[in-house]
């Protein structure tokens, strides 16, 4: 059965606001790590890449306030800290001392994760009626499927 927001359990809320704050996590690290590769890039490939990086890195910017505010919109609390973003997210961060190649496995890494963690994220919505959260989702992954094949791209 369909549920808006207000409608949910507590337990479904709990349950979906952190598997949105995980996916809040893994895409503030990702946002930051493709602005590093974006500012740190060098090579042969340097202008395409910078380029994907920048619209990776701004992509991913507005995916966060997304993804916040479905978590607010659930009466959830958002995760906000960068120490507990760090904590939480399976994409970690990189110093930016990486060749280009590095730099794009590393990025297509990291999309994957995102998918995959969004995947499961609208799994479990769907699995409390929540469409709305399970929609937000299942766009989310598809944006980060087509940005990790972007990137495998570059690598074949």
């Amino acid at each position: 059965m369909t549920q808006t927001a207000a409608a949910l359990t507590t337990d479904a809320r709990t349950q979906i606001a952190d598997a949105l704050n995980q996916s809040v996590a893994e895409t503030a690290v990702a946002t930051m790590l493709a602005q590093n590769f974006h500012w740190n890039v060098k090579g042969m490939a340097f202008g395409p890449l910078h380029d994907l990086f920048q619209k990776i890195y701004e992509d991913h910017f507005i995916a966060q306030d997304d993804l916040a505010e479905r978590v607010r919109a659930i009466d959830a609390h958002a995760e906000g800290t960068l120490a507990g973003m760090l904590a939480r997210s399976k994409v970690t961060e990189h110093d930016g001392h990486a060749s280009d190649q590095e730099m794009i496995r590393l990025m297509m890494e990291a999309q994957v994760t995102l998918a995959s963690t969004l995947a499961g994220a609208g799994e479990l919505a769907a699995s409390h009626g929540d469409t709305l959260t399970e929609d937000l989702c299942i766009a989310r992954g598809q944006t980060h499927e087509k940005f990790a094949w972007f990137l495998r791209s570059h690598l074949s």
